[in-house]
Formats: structure tokens, C-alpha cells, sequence
């Protein structure tokens, strides 16, 4: 299968560039798994698609203000940082602007002197580990000195910085949002559990591989960046109650597929515990836990759009999106959702 036949034409007016005023009146398309018959939705109508017993999983990382401007003290020159992930205490895999003139062995300087950092080392993708140092604990630092990544097909700034953030975001690691939660309120959260449905969350840090394009014809080539997940006790005994009783387990957004995946066996049983997943779905996959799907319109030729053609056909997503162009629906972090169920 060809990077070719995730293409798709999308006019640029249509690159949602700030959020819309409340959360839940996002337009909703919803797809069934059985024929990919559409409807038009609003968001707060999901409620409409859940049963008793169902489990709701969501993704609960936080988004850093990962990208941080400083200088180097060689120079003076401007550097742009965007933390990607920790792998050590104080040592960051980062990407860096200008990338070329990032030689190791450069010091910088952040927030006037709040933050320095020095470049250790290369990675396999073209960023940088850079060590930082500072005399207050690092992520209060980064909170003062730090911005939201938002995505680069976003131009307008944010008004907001919590709209990049979902109403349950806890633990602080992603480079990005897990943006298919963005549409959650803490109301509608509430009646989705009074419906009888559980909601349970799981972790992964949003990573490089939001940001790294496909670049192999045959996607069965691409390599995914590893990012860290999460699933406590908890949460893997009640996904597998749950579907022991029928439960269907809908998933909030690809990260939070992605974490399920990766930590089931064979017989679609969730594991407890952490590490790293690489995982790369694309059609031909076999889904293990999850039963349904809540995402955002994806990048054409993206990994994510290959994951979504993956649960309900490559063939069916394609005309989904071909419809979702003509209804001017709102498309990647800020704009619309999908269900597929």
C-alpha cells in the first residue's frame, strides 16, 4: 500500500485556525463500522451513540509549553526549541530552528538567563539532545518561559492557551495536544457517565511522531518514534470487565489507540504497565480492544488518517473526507470530529 492512496484534496480555507466559542458544538460526522453510512452531527449529540457499559478511554496528557526561544551565548544569534520528549533527568530530545547551525557542544540561553542548556548530541531524525540547567525546578521555568506548539498549519495565535488543552489533561509530557479530547466538556463528561458508561484514562505522551511526515512510498516501511504510555491497574481491569460484559470501548483519539494496542495480548486482553510503543497501524490491522473510535480530520498522506482507514476501510474514510470537503466541514487540531461506531 502507497502513501498515494491516503491523498486527498483539501482546500486550505477549510484548516480550522482557532477553536470555535464552546467546546461540544463542533459539528460531528459519524461513520458506521458496519456500512459507512453518515450522519450529520453536533458534538454534544454524542450522547446519542453510547450504551450502558460502554467504556470511554481518554488520553490524559498534558501539553508542555514545549517551544521556548533563547540564543546561543557563543553568538547571540536566535534559536527556537521544541521539546519533544524526556530521556534523563535534565536531557530533552528537542527540535531545533535553524537545525543546520545546531552544532554539539553550543550553549544556550533561555528566558534571560532562567534556563541554559547545551547540545550533547544528535538523533536519528535530525533533532537534538540538549541538557538544560536551572536553579528552579524545570517545568515551573517552563511554565514562564514556554509556549504552546501549536501545530505549524496553525497561523493564528491563541487567545486562549487551555483550548490547547483537554478538560482532563493531568499528567504534563505531550509536545501536542491529543486533540479529538478537545471537543469534551466537563458537563457533557458528566452526562456521558450518567448514561451508565465508564470513563477510564490511559496515558501517552505526544511525541515526535506527530510531526514527522511519512517519507517511504510503501508505508509498510515507515518507522513510528517511539513515545511513552501509560495504563494503570485500574484502567486495564475495567477495559477487560467491561468487554467480558459486552462492553464496547470507544476510544477518545488515535494516541489513546495507539495505548491500547500496544499493551494488549493476542486475545485483546489490556496489560498494565509502561514503556515505549512504535506502533504503526494501517489497513490490514487486526483491532484488538477497541470497539469505536471519536477523532479529528486528519493531514492527507498522515499516519493518523492511515490508523482511522485501518478501523473502517481506506475506501470508506476517502469518501467520508470527499463529503466532509463538500459539507465545509472544519479539518486537523481546531476543527471537526468523527465517530466512527
Amino acid at each position: 500500500m502507497q502513501v498515494s492512496d491516503f491523498d486527498f484534496y483539501l482546500p486550505e480555507e477549510l484548516i480550522a485556525q482557532e477553536p470555535i466559542e464552546k467546546r461540544d458544538q463542533s459539528r460531528l460526522m459519524v461513520i458506521s463500522k458496519k456500512d459507512g453510512h453518515i450522519k450529520h452531527k453536533i458534538f454534544s449529540d454524542i450522547l446519542e451513540y453510547f450504551q450502558p457499559g460502554d467504556v470511554l478511554v481518554m488520553n490524559d496528557s498534558k501539553v508542555l509549553p514545549a517551544r521556548i526561544f533563547g540564543r546561543k551565548s557563543s553568538t547571540g544569534a536566535k534559536i527556537e526549541v521544541l521539546l519533544l520528549r524526556q530521556i534523563a533527568p535534565g536531557q530533552w530530545e528537542t527540535l531545533v530552528k535553524p537545525g543546520k547551525k545546531a552544532k554539539i557542544g553550543e550553549s544556550l540561553v533561555f528566558g534571560e538567563g532562567l534556563m541554559t542548556g547545551k547540545i550533547i548530541d544528535h538523533t536519528e531524525v535530525g533533532g537534538r539532545i540538549i541538557k538544560f540547567s536551572c536553579q528552579q525546578p524545570f517545568l515551573q521555568v517552563l511554565e514562564q518561559i514556554g509556549t504552546m506548539p501549536l501545530p505549524p498549519y496553525i497561523k493564528k495565535p491563541l487567545a486562549d492557551q487551555r483550548r490547547y488543552q483537554t478538560v482532563y489533561a493531568r499528567q504534563e509530557g505531550s509536545a501536542a495536544a491529543p486533540t479529538a479530547g478537545l471537543h469534551f466538556t466537563v458537563e457533557l463528561l458528566e452526562k456521558i457517565r450518567e448514561l451508565g458508561v465508564i470513563t477510564e484514562t490511559v496515558l501517552l505522551h505526544v511525541g515526535l511522531g506527530t510531526f514527522r511526515p511519512v517519507q517511504v512510498e510503501n508505508i509498510a516501511e515507515h518507522r513510528m518514534h517511539e513515545e511513552y504510555y501509560e495504563i494503570t491497574p485500574q484502567a486495564a481491569e475495567n477495559i477487560n470487565r467491561a468487554k467480558q460484559r459486552g462492553g464496547r470501548i470507544i476510544a477518545v483519539g488515535t494516541t489513546s489507540v495507539r495505548c491500547l494496542e500496544s499493551s494488549s495480548t493476542v486475545d485483546g486482553v489490556v496489560q498494565p504497565g509502561s514503556g515505549f510503543t512504535n506502533i504503526f497501524i494501517y489497513p490490514g490491522y487486526q483491532f484488538k480492544v477497541i470497539d469505536g473510535l471519536i477523532t479529528n480530520f486528519h493531514l492527507p498522506k498522515s499516519t493518523l488518517l492511515m490508523l482511522v482507514s485501518a478501523l473502517v476501510g481506506r475506501e470508506r474514510i476517502l469518501a467520508a473526507y470527499q463529503e466532509a470537503v463538500r459539507e465545509k466541514y472544519r479539518f486537523f487540531s481546531f476543527g471537526d470530529a468523527m465517530l466512527i461506531i
